[in-house]
């Protein structure tokens, strides 16, 4: 059984799209057009019972048609919401109803552009909304009883558990400035560690958030110029910071230009952050320039930090333009020795993947297991993900599992099993469409990837980015 509550006013219709039309408006990026509330969902194959919470997942559902070229980044933000319990399953989504979106809907249409083609809205809306629509399409993530939706370039959307927006969150006032769509829970302090980037000075700032989510720690940190940080490493004692030459050109965005040039010139390093001394101000050391969108993990070893995530060459700057071979990323692993002042670094994996993530419970420390998303198709248009790569970071093997030869998927989000000891003992789940089969949520036995159980949910899910799982209390 399912309700819907409608779609919005003149919501996006594809048959609006621009011509050619963006890879991520059609086939498994397109938008859906209704909020829905589905109970009862069928199972194939059997839930665990331990298998108690709600599966998060955000991503881009643009509500109107864009004002100009379209990039993924742009999309309104609608959270998807998977809850199992005890065997059952249901299903709702809802967009994020930022102060940007409220008022396109009492307009009717797009009044915002993007990051391909910025327009700044209307002045009557500067106040309201800012000069660029919250979205909050790139992560959610549950800490001291909030969730919370996340996109880079602004302050956290607060939800409610029926995923209604609550509104801009801001820690009671505490928080100046955006946050990170990618902060980490130390899982033995329970503080939340992130950080906020800005096109204007002060370009990064560092902060932790107590077990109560009170915000305890704002820091400063310099850097020469605006550049974009999407995500960074925390190890148990360290943070750290990846200033690489993706660089900011606000004036170029304001104008309609592209807002981030390639600047290879520039130069690129990595800081190293004391975590216990967070004024104590930040160690840099030089790399050859490239790109990282996404971090694995991060641990100590005695005077050096391990982290370990998915490199490019380089950032694809023209946002909705082909992905180039050389821009794909790899898993790859940087050791940088403090001591020293050296970073070295290896490639893990000669398949490009991405989307990588662990057993939270390990996180800051050396982890054994890693999940990347597998790509079926990275082609000059886009890059389709159809499975898992489980890789022992200790032995350097790897195992694949895919969904089917028409599945899409996305980020392969690990949830522990409390009655395993072992450290992949656990499940895998992630959300997958399949021509055949419909949109479902996939469950894979950690261990030995064999596929578990699948919701079947009875309206389309379309692909999407990060996600979190919430453990029913």
């Amino acid at each position: 059984m399912f309700t819907t509550a409608g779609p919005l006013a003149s919501v996006l219709d594809v048959t609006d799209l621009q011509e050619p039309a963006s890879p991520y408006l059609t086939g498994a990026w397109a938008p859906v057009q209704e909020e829905s509330t589905c109970v009862d969902l069928q199972v194939t194959g059997q839930l665990p019972a331990a298998l108690r919470g709600r599966y998060l997942r955000n991503g881009p559902n643009p509500a109107f048609a864009p004002l100009g070229r379209y990039h993924v980044f742009d999309g309104d933000g609608m959270v998807h919401a998977v809850e199992l319990d005890e065997g059952t399953a249901r299903y709702r989504n809802r967009w994020v109803r930022s102060r940007g979106l409220e008022a396109e809907r009492r307009a009717g249409r797009a009044l915002f552009g993007g990051l391909s083609s910025y327009q700044l809205p209307p002045p009557e809306l500067l106040a309201e909304a800012g000069i660029m629509k919250n979205t909050a399409n790139t992560h959610v993530v549950h800490h001291a009883g909030r969730t919370l939706a996340l996109m880079e370039a602004a302050p956290p959307t607060e939800l409610t558990e029926g995923l209604d927006t609550v509104g801009p969150y801001d820690f009671d006032g505490r928080l100046g400035g955006p946050m990170t769509a990618h902060p980490k829970v130390d899982p033995a302090t329970g503080e939340l560690v992130f950080f906020g980037y800005s096109p204007v000075a002060p370009y990064l700032r560092y902060h932790v958030a107590d077990p109560e989510g009170v915000l305890t720690t704002s820091v400063d940190v310099d850097l020469p110029r605006a550049v974009m940080m999407h995500d960074f490493g925390v190890s148990a004692r360290r943070a750290v910071f990846f200033d690489l030459p993706a660089v900011f050109d606000l004036d170029a965005l304001l104008s309609g230009g592209e807002g981030i040039r390639w600047e290879p010139d520039a130069g690129a390093r990595i800081g190293v952050l004391d975590r216990s001394d967070p004024h104590g101000g930040v160690q840099w050391v030089e790399v050859e320039p490239f790109f990282m969108f996404h971090v694995l993990n991060a641990w100590d070893d005695g005077d050096a930090v391990v982290v370990e995530g998915c490199r490019s060459r380089r950032l694809n700057t023209s946002f909705g333009a082909p992905l180039e071979e050389a821009i794909r990323p790899h898993l790859h692993r940087w050791r940088i020795d403090l001591g020293a002042g050296r970073v070295t670094e290896e490639q893990l994996d000669d398949r490009a993947g991405d989307f990588p993530r662990l057993d939270e419970r390990r996180a800051g420390q050396q982890a054994r297991f890693g999940y990347l998303a597998h790509p079926r198709r990275w082609t000059e248009q886009d890059a389709t993900f159809d499975g898992v790569v489980k890789h022992d970071l200790l032995d350097g093997t790897s195992s694949v599992h895919t969904y089917g030869d028409a599945a899409v998927s996305g980020e392969p989000l690990f949830v522990a099993d409390p009655g395993r000891d072992a450290e992949d003992g656990g499940w895998l789940l992630n959300l997958v469409q399949d021509e055949e089969a419909g949109s479902g949520l996939v469950v894979l036995d950690a261990e030995d990837l064999h596929e578990v159980a699948r919701v079947h949910v009875p309206v389309r899910v379309p692909s999407g980015f990060h996600g979190s799982w919430v453990a029913a209390g």
